[in-house]
Formats: structure tokens, C-alpha cells, sequence
């Protein structure tokens, strides 16, 4: 591991950094902090999940729980700060978008209150298209594998 590598799996990035890499802001940036990023490999992001959140006010009354598809959003939006940090593009407006989904699944809810442990790794990577695979969990229990493709884009023009 080069020293720039172990030095950004050594520190943590706080929610200003995870915002200068991505373009997601409220309500739909659903990372809140990256406890550990290994630049190249992996990434270890984290989601407070509060019933405050909009999507809780409609799924579901009387039983909140997190969407599926939600959870998976935050899974890309990890692996967007893992790919732009790795290829060094945070301020450069670059974009990581979805190209595809596999193989979700999702195996607990996802309640208010709860920590939402975002774990993404590469499974493949270049400088314009990346394969990733990403588990979504509580506590030590899974609540969601996947996993996506993603093409790194200009942002669009105005």
C-alpha cells in the first residue's frame, strides 16, 4: 500500500469531504461520514438512519422502514467517493453514474435509529467504467448485497 493510500485508510472523511465528492445533497446524500476508504480497493461508509427522513413518512405508516432501493443508492453513492478519491477527482465536477444492477438482494429491514454500514469494494476499475460490489448492514447483519456498474462522466454542461 502506497503511503498516500495508507494514509486516507488511516483517516477518516468527515461529511465535508464526502460533499466535495459528491454531488448528492439533502434529502438525497445518504452517506453522512467515511470511517475507513482504502484507495483502489475499498471503502467503509456510514448512514445514520433517523425518522426524520422523508421516505419514512410514506414507507411505511405505523411500520418505517428503509426502502431497498434507497439502501442501494447508498451502496453507489460509497462507491462514488471511492472512485472519485481513488482517481483523484474531487472538485473536478466529474460524476460517477449507474450503469447496472445485479444480484440484489436484500436480506433485513432497515429501521429509525439504526447505523447502516456501508462496505463497497472494486471488482473491476478504469478510469471510466468500474465494477463494484457492495454489502449493506446493521450491526453485523446484512440487510443488502449488490452488485452495480458505474461510468465516471462530465458533469453536465450548463
Amino acid at each position: 500500500m502506497s503511503s498516500e493510500a495508507a494514509e486516507a485508510a488511516a483517516h477518516p472523511l468527515d461529511i465535508g469531504r464526502v460533499m466535495a465528492a459528491l454531488p448528492h445533497r439533502y434529502p438525497l446524500l445518504l452517506v453522512d461520514r467515511v470511517k475507513s476508504i482504502e484507495l483502489g480497493t475499498r471503502i467503509h461508509a456510514v448512514k445514520a438512519v433517523s425518522f426524520n427522513e422523508q421516505f419514512f413518512q410514506g414507507h411505511f405508516p405505523g411500520r418505517p422502514i428503509m426502502p431497498g432501493v434507497l439502501q442501494i443508492e447508498a451502496l453507489a453513492q460509497a462507491a462514488g467517493v471511492l472512485g472519485i478519491e481513488t482517481f483523484g477527482l474531487a472538485g473536478t465536477g466529474k460524476l460517477v453514474i449507474f450503469m447496472a444492477i445485479e444480484n440484489a438482494k436484500f436480506r433485513a429491514p432497515v429501521e429509525p435509529g439504526c447505523l447502516l454500514d456501508l462496505e463497497v469494494e472494486f471488482v473491476r476499475k478504469s478510469t471510466r467504467v468500474c465494477k463494484f460490489k457492495g454489502r449493506a448492514s446493521v450491526e453485523g447483519t446484512t440487510t443488502c448485497d449488490v452488485e452495480f456498474t458505474a461510468m465516471i462522466a462530465d458533469a453536465p454542461k450548463d
